[in-house]
């Protein structure tokens, strides 16, 4: 694959090629500037000169519409190891503009320059290794300062070799590029290099090779869980809690395995309190700093040894923050209104989104930079009383009681003093 000086690599190819056969010894035209700049900042150049030239102006890079759909980059479950890495495809939209001053020179030039580059439809790969190769010791590149860095870019090595193809460019279209470079019109021909496949250079991850194969055919139904329920009837589960799956052909070695893609955190499978065929319990780790509050994964695997051999299918769960009752809560009033600050369980993590809820009004927590399990909430002057706190983290509220056995029921807490 190239690198990114591919698209460099390609113009001062044709530059060297054009040379070569412009300036042959046994050419009619005599001595003729081949060149790669801007129309408008050459033809500065060109005003009041006899002398002929050839121009190359890339005016167009579009990405290559075959190549386009070969990949396309992809992460791992961990939202952050690169799996694939497909190369930047890429065409290129050349015009080649003649200048000359006398009768039928431009003609004679255009004529010259079309040939070369219809006679070399497809650029061998030692004559692209050549011309980059030979770029600092010939006379009219002496000047690019590209010129040594250019033979390192890959371009003759490539998988797809660069092929020179007409393009097709209506009086519309030419008038309207003429128009934006603000430069006169010259005889123009224009054509395409196409596929200049530049590779990103970021690192990816490559499976190992397999060094044994064991193949096994078992006549089993598949395991699957059907439901998550935590317990009094909540729709979240906080460290501690124990939770229950249900679900089909759950006996056997089985694991419980805790994934968050976002946060990047694969949580060590661990083994569950009970298991049955129909159902299984386990109790939620109780890690403040490696199993923040958020929605999970959850994933049954049978293991044997230290092999994952089976594993169900994922269901969502919320791990749910708690607010700690030592310290209190505290709040303060400032000129901004009430800043109230909390201690929660487990810690937050800076790229979790964190509001609390007093009551019915809500506030975001105050920008922290690490993990954390002191958080600070500004807000507007509140009035004295008693507030019902939740405390949500990542769309996941902290769990609050309720005496179902009053009439009406009531919440029994937890509450922040204003």
């Amino acid at each position: 694959m190239s690198s990114a000086l591919a698209i460099a690599g390609v113009t001062a190819t044709l530059e060297f090629f054009l040379n070569a056969v412009l300036n042959n010894p046994s050419s009619v035209l005599g001595t003729v500037t081949v060149s790669a700049l801007a129309p408008d900042i050459l033809q500065t150049t060109v005003a009041g000169s006899s002398k002929l030239y050839v121009n190359l102006f890339l005016h167009q890079v579009a990405h290559n519409p075959a190549w386009r759909n070969i990949g396309f980059p992809s992460l791992s479950a961990d939202g952050s190891t690169l799996l694939q890495n497909p190369p930047l495809a890429l065409d290129l939209h050349y015009l080649l503009t003649v200048y000359a001053s006398e009768d039928t020179q431009a003609e004679a030039l255009l004529g010259y320059a079309i040939l070369m580059l219809h006679e070399n439809a497809i650029l061998p790969r030692a004559q692209i290794r050549t011309a980059l190769i030979s770029l600092p010791s010939t006379n009219p590149f002496s000047t690019n300062p590209l010129s040594n860095p250019l033979s390192t870019s890959g371009l003759a090595d490539q998988i797809e070799m660069i092929k020179i193809t007409p393009a097709t460019l209506g009086r519309e279209e030419m008038a309207w590029i003429w128009t934006a470079l603000k430069a006169d019109y010259r005889p123009t021909y224009a054509f395409q290099a196409s596929v200049v496949l530049i590779q990103p250079q970021l690192p990816t991850s490559v499976a190992l090779p397999v060094l044994s194969t064991n193949i096994s055919a078992q006549a089993v139904s598949p395991a699957q869980i059907v439901d998550i329920q935590p317990p009094n009837n909540q729709l979240v589960a906080a460290p501690g809690d124990i939770v229950t799956v249900t679900g089909q052909f759950l006996s056997g070695p089985s694991q419980i395995s805790l994934t968050n893609a976002r946060l990047g955190i694969q949580r060590p499978p661990f083994a569950p309190t009970t298991v049955t065929n129909s159902a299984l319990a386990f109790v939620v780790p109780d890690d403040a700093v490696n199993l923040p509050a958020g929605v999970y994964n959850l994933t049954v695997l049978f293991i044997s040894g230290s092999t994952v051999v089976n594993s169900t299918n994922s269901l969502p769960i919320g791990l749910a923050p708690s607010i700690l009752s030592s310290p209190a809560p505290a709040a303060t009033s400032n000129a901004s209104g009430t800043l109230v600050t909390l201690t929660c369980k487990p810690q937050v993590r800076p790229n979790q989104t964190v509001t609390l809820i007093l009551g019915s009004q809500s506030a975001q927590a105050t920008q922290f930079e690490s993990a954390t399990a002191v958080l600070s909430f500004q807000f507007p002057a509140l009035a004295s009383g008693s507030y019902l706190a939740r405390l949500r983290v990542d769309g996941v509220e902290s769990p609050v009681g309720v005496n179902w056995k009053a009439t009406p029921p009531a919440f029994t807490g937890p509450f922040i003093t204003i």
